[in-house]
């Protein structure tokens, strides 16, 4: 349920002319790649507005884009059960998840390799 409420959230935000924030567990897993430098405490918070960051992707199991950090073109990629919360800068209104639930949830599948697109095929 979290990546649903994750989308809708950000929708949420960003159609209300708000910016949204990501509050991440960098340490969540050995899969989790964002900018080391600015993580506190295992955390690290993301700004994922669409003027901040290219190719946003929020699916079921995976939260990636590439941003600028001190200049500096990277690929931020994490589990969706990685996110704390999700939050408008302006105000503070968001959700916030349990730790719990994220440290219980089961590992996310596989991640997809790098530079392949999705495809469809016909099934008849």
């Amino acid at each position: 349920m979290q990546p649903y409420l994750l989308r809708a959230l950000f929708d949420w935000i960003v159609d209300n002319g708000l910016t949204p924030y990501l509050l991440v567990n960098a340490d969540y897993d050995d899969e989790t790649e964002v900018p080391r430098q600015y993580v506190e405490d295992g955390k690290i918070v993301l700004n994922i507005s669409p003027t901040a960051v290219q190719g946003l992707t929020l699916d079921d199991d995976w939260v990636s884009f590439r941003a600028r950090f001190s200049g500096q073109q990277t690929s931020v990629y994490f589990p969706t059960l990685a996110v704390l919360a999700i939050y408008a800068k302006e105000n503070n209104k968001g959700m916030f998840f349990q730790a719990e639930e994220v440290e219980e949830a089961a590992p996310p599948p596989p991640r997809p390799p790098r530079g392949q697109k999705p495809v469809l095929r016909r099934v008849k």
